[in-house]
């Protein structure tokens, strides 16, 4: 790395007054009384923040920039060697960026950069430059594809929108005011930039949207959207993942997954939705109640049964008549249950589905 870029990337990275090297923390800016004193700290804060945010859109918009953060990420983070991973991430990224190619052709100026590090908490992000580091943990929590395409989506969503640097943006405000006042100067952007933290409550929310709508672009189950965060509530409450520990501007794990049951039940039309016992409704009436699994909780299946007759009403598929295929239930082309042993059998649910599912849509 040139020792240009070097200096560039320290001053980003650790927001720093001087180039200070990452990982050292400059000298805090003392203020003594009067108000020229404080007038000059608020000048020098403005130029600091008139320099990152140089450095800001130096690492977002340029290549240079942003493939030496990449870099920079990957030597913070740590990358995982594992192929199989690997390999299932390169098959998801590429579906998803073909989704969203055709809501958004912008992804293809500056297509993402990413990587998997060896981190075992249920976490990615994606950050300036649009570059996304992703934790091994995430294969941890879940082995569903489609679950796992929604998170990644979401970060990409950020991405899409510019969320990083405009979250980056929005701390130089407290860095002047730090200056101003004699405290540290721009002590805490390093951290900012680096994990998010300016990202907001309605970013998160716009990311979540974003996602299902690159979902509905896939071949996925968009039923994932709100599966995988059954799951995570499932397995960490409703407040207590590694994502709203890190960030408290998320939404509850139980707001998004019901934000995106909201959604689904729109896809289909009306028609679908899962309601606050985990029932699958068809028309406002009670269809099917998945069993549990030794992998998946009743309700996270329900979200995934949901999602396939969303698609079903979506796509048309409604027209046709509801069959037993086997064990699996189908409406049309479209397959909406496969059953378990502890499900009711296929064929009495293809007949209940079928004395239900033309009916008016209960709004």
């Amino acid at each position: 790395m040139k020792k240009s870029l070097s200096r560039k990337l320290a001053i980003a990275l650790t927001a720093a007054v001087l180039a200070t090297p990452i990982g050292m923390n400059a000298a805090p800016q003392t203020a003594e009384a009067g108000w020229e004193n404080v007038i000059g700290a608020a000048i020098g804060g403005l130029a600091y923040s008139a320099q990152l945010n140089e450095e800001i859109k130096y690492i977002n918009d340029t290549e240079e920039g942003r493939n030496a953060y990449f870099e920079q990420m990957k030597e913070n983070d740590g990358v995982c060697e594992d192929w199989a991973i690997n390999h299932r991430v390169d098959g998801i990224m590429g579906n998803l960026i073909t989704a969203i190619g055709q809501v958004d052709g912008s992804i293809y100026d500056k297509p993402f950069q990413y990587f998997v590090n060896e981190q075992e908490d249920f976490n990615a992000y994606c950050t300036l430059g649009r570059n996304m580091s992703i934790n091994r943990g995430v294969f941890s929590l879940t082995d569903n594809e489609a679950e796992i395409a929604v998170v990644l989506g979401h970060e990409m969503g950020h991405g899409m929108k510019d969320h990083p640097a405009k979250g980056a943006k929005r701390s130089l405000g407290p860095a002047v005011l730090a200056a101003a006042t004699g405290g540290s100067v721009l002590g805490n952007i390093a951290a900012n930039l680096w994990n998010n933290n300016g990202i907001t409550k309605p970013q998160e929310w716009e990311a979540d949207n974003l996602s299902f709508e690159y979902m509905t672009h896939t071949n996925y189950n968009p039923g994932a959207t709100a599966a995988i965060w059954q799951r995570v509530i499932d397995q960490y409450g409703d407040n207590n993942s590694p994502l709203t520990a890190r960030i408290s501007d998320h939404p509850s794990n139980s707001a998004r997954r019901d934000n995106y049951e909201k959604k689904l039940k729109e896809y289909s039309g009306g028609h679908v939705s899962v309601n606050s016992d985990g029932v699958v409704e068809v028309n406002g009436q009670t269809f099917c109640t998945p069993a549990a699994t030794s992998s998946m909780s009743s309700r996270e299946r329900a979200y995934f049964v949901q999602g396939n007759l969303a698609a079903a009403y979506h796509n048309g598929h409604s027209s046709s008549d509801a069959y037993a295929d086997g064990t699996t239930v189908m409406l049309g082309a479209q397959p909406v249950l496969t059953c378990t042993d502890s499900d009711e059998d296929a064929q009495t649910l293809a007949t209940r589905l079928n004395q239900i599912k033309d009916g008016k849509a209960k709004k």
